[in-house]
């Protein structure tokens, strides 16, 4: 037997299934398209994919309109293209009425591990304000021996640094509450989660400026729009890797994601990230407002609630296939999803196409960064039966990522099924189920 032959059974050798129900060996995906055809089916990877290629006899391509006239001239900010029109965010509230708004990510219309700025996910609660950055303030003061007010321009002068971190709203995934799955897509079950790479001043660096009283223990931070979001943060989550952000993804932050400056908090929930940042106050106790005692609280079966739940725990769910994308035929396919943690790095995430049966391991696609999507990708050869497809997540700290049936056992579950989108309770990260039918239709199932 020849070197490449022993290679090629080798390799060959490693793509078979690993759990139930069509599951391949991750290597597959690690750069071996080639042997994974031969591996699986004498038949050509096209095939097997669904692709529908053409066999070559001559020369196919002929002279499209765009290939015979000049095209459009190039434009001062890049829009994406006339046919990506339906890749947009679902609005809730578009009149703007006197009430909470939002902005939900289509992960299942994207792919990779950054949210582009026109489509991360955004609530306000008074709008979004139009707010002249010349005239915005900053304001440090409570428990410092020198109060200080930085202007944008001021902090556009001291050293910045760039995280890529994740944004949760506290009620992302909320709907999986429901006593029944809800028949909505991935963006209205978890639209409310982006990620994005954001560059500003370190908390830590004015801090350090203004001097702290030892008796801070805590700083409350308030937002310019017209409600004026408050939060109390813990002060040594400033000490960490809190921001000043600045920037989002190169550029100025989007007015909705809180144009001039905005807190940045990795790895706290959304509306802790408090927007439009105008006050710091550093103070020994947490203020118990409005938005930290009612609206972001987490109601446990007791009827009590937890005083702060600040992180957002690791959760994972797949963005292709789900609810709206329709599989036209069997054969290989490719189970790719997000997954991250607020507690640090993804270390694993394990799939599977049989309800939890059986699992297989997920390929992490690099880089794997702390507080931040992780992209997984799985292998998967649909032999057009039933199946249910879910994943599950561990960080670097050994969290898991609970099954629906743990989460209800300590967070209880709501009496009715709620209206798509509501918001009625905070911190779901269940595994999320997929229901594929012989149809190739996919629907949000419990398992």
């Amino acid at each position: 037997m020849s070197i490449s032959n022993r290679s090629r059974r080798t390799e060959s050798s490693h793509v078979e299934a690993v759990a139930g129900n069509g599951l391949l060996n991750r290597r597959a995906l690690l750069g071996r398209g080639a042997v994974l055809a031969g591996a699986v089916s004498a038949a050509p990877l096209g095939a097997l994919t669904g692709a529908a290629a053409e066999l070559l006899t001559e020369a196919p391509l002929t002279e499209a309109p765009w290939s015979l006239e000049p095209g459009a001239v190039i434009e001062p900010y890049q829009r994406p293209s006339r046919y990506e029109k339906d890749v947009v965010r679902t609005v809730s509230n578009p009149s703007g009425q006197p009430t909470a708004a939002g902005a939900r990510t289509p992960h299942h219309l994207v792919n990779g591990t950054i949210t582009p700025n026109g489509l991360h996910f955004v609530v306000v609660y008074g709008g979004v304000p139009d707010i002249d950055p010349g005239k915005h303030r900053l304001v440090i003061h409570g428990l410092v021996k020198r109060p200080l007010v930085f202007t944008l321009e001021a902090l556009a002068r001291y050293p910045m640094m760039t995280r890529v971190t994740f944004l949760e709203c506290g009620g992302n995934g909320a709907p999986l509450f429901s006593p029944q799955p809800l028949q909505a897509n991935l963006q209205a079950l978890h639209g409310l989660a982006s990620c994005a790479e954001w560059t500003g001043v370190k908390l830590s660096t004015l801090f350090d400026e203004a001097g702290i009283d030892p008796k801070a223990k805590w700083f409350i931070a308030e937002g310019a729009d017209a409600p004026h979001l408050t939060r109390s943060v813990p002060l040594k989550k400033a000490w960490d890797d809190a921001l000043i952000a600045l920037y989002q993804n190169g550029e100025r932050l989007m007015p909705a994601n809180g144009y001039p400056m905005r807190l940045l908090l990795p790895g706290y929930e959304g509306n802790m990230n408090v927007k439009y940042l105008r006050r710091i106050k550093l103070v020994e106790e947490p203020a118990m407002s409005f938005w930290e005692s009612k609206v972001y609280t987490q109601i446990l079966p007791s009827g009590k609630a937890y005083q702060f739940y600040l992180l957002q725990e690791v959760k994972s769910f797949i963005t292709q296939p789900s609810p709206g994308v329709t599989l036209k035929e069997p054969g290989l396919y490719e189970i790719s999803g997000i997954a991250y943690s607020g507690a640090g790095r993804i270390s694993k995430v394990m799939v599977s196409a049989d309800g939890g049966q059986s699992w297989g391991e997920a390929v992490l696609q690099e880089p794997v960064l702390s507080k931040a999507f992780t992209r997984f990708r799985m292998p998967w050869r649909w032999s057009g039966g039933a199946a249910i497809l879910q994943s599950r997540a561990w960080d670097k700290a050994g969290n898991a990522q609970p099954t629906r049936a743990q989460f209800v056992a300590q967070r209880g579950e709501l009496k009715a099924v709620p209206p798509v989108g509501a918001v009625l309770n905070q911190h779901c990260n269940v595994v999320t189920s997929w229901g594929v039918d012989s149809a190739g239709e996919v629907k949000h199932v419990y398992a």
